[in-house]
């Protein structure tokens, strides 16, 4: 099977692609294609080039990846697996600290270095690009140029590490979402044994509550309370209708066909405007190929 990811080669979600096939009994079976950006590894999606989609969805610094919710709401897409990678963001470049002139990464690499540029490279050009690792790409043309990306980036490229462990937090991580399109789940799920009964589930939803009154978010909340459903996230988007109209995403501990989920997600139904279900996924459970 064909897996999508943003790429080049020494990506970020490239990492997060093997390590969610790690320990797989098909892991050999699998093919990495690389996009330009996130939009494309969801169109490669609907456009059967690929099978499987591997997203960006949150960081523990910068938080969410906004292209990547608004992408599970608009495209029809299921959630199949997740995986959580650590992030060391490192300086590369083939020239010296002291000559770099421009400074490249993803907008979400600048944003986890933040303080770190303000501090080191004050007045130092900084760029955007596709991604971490194209920004490494990009910064072998030149000796003023440096790139923010993995240290696996640096050795694909030929760079080298003037700094290690360049964010702003140690402690750095980002969740990836496995994605397929929704009418191949069952038959991709069954080739790659996602559904084993020895794993703990998620369940990820999307709800949009199409009226504004008092207590109408509460009364959604209220459902996985009673029910003791452990809600593991929940985050407002703008629905891009109105100003200060939103949809909700919400996680959830829990496999969608255990009876106090369809209960709650039966009484939900009712009372939102829309409800799509993203689907339910092993849980992640951190590894020695998850550091």
């Amino acid at each position: 099977m064909n897996i999508g990811v943003l790429g080049p080669k020494g990506s970020y979600s490239e990492k997060a692609a093997k390590q969610w096939l790690a320990g797989r009994n098909n892991e050999n079976d699998h093919s990495l294609e690389y996009f330009d950006d996130i939009q494309d590894v969801f169109s490669s999606l609907s456009s059967d080039s690929v099978d499987i989609g591997v997203v960006p969805l949150e960081n523990s610094i910068e938080g969410s990846v906004g292209v990547s919710l608004d992408m599970l709401l608009e495209k029809d897409v299921a959630v199949i697996g997740e995986t959580v990678v650590t992030i060391e963001h490192c300086l590369l470049s083939r020239g010296k600290k002291e000559d770099i002139k421009i400074i490249l990464s993803h907008p979400q690499g600048l944003a986890q270095c933040r303080q770190f540029l303000k501090e080191h490279f004050e007045g130092v050009e900084l760029r955007t690009t596709g991604s971490t690792s194209h920004a490494a790409k990009l910064a072998t043309e030149f000796p003023e140029m440096a790139a923010i990306a993995s240290k696996e980036a640096a050795r694909m490229y030929g760079l080298d590490i003037l700094i290690p462990n360049v964010q702003d937090r140690r402690q750095n991580h980002t969740r990836f979402f496995v994605i397929v399109p929704s009418e191949k789940k069952e038959h991709i799920e069954s080739i790659i044994h996602a559904n084993s009964e020895e794993h703990e589930y998620k369940t990820s939803i999307i709800v949009y509550l199409d009226r504004d009154r008092p207590g109408a978010l509460y009364e959604i909340l209220a459902e996985f309370a009673q029910k003791s459903i452990n809600l593991t996230r929940i985050e407002s988007r703008p629905s891009k209708e109105a100003l200060g109209d939103y949809v909700f995403y919400i996680d959830f501990e829990g496999y969608i066909n255990d009876a106090n989920i369809k209960g709650a997600i039966y009484n939900i139904e009712s009372k939102v405007g829309m409800l799509k279900m993203l689907g339910s996924y092993p849980k992640f459970i951190p590894g020695p190929t998850s550091n």
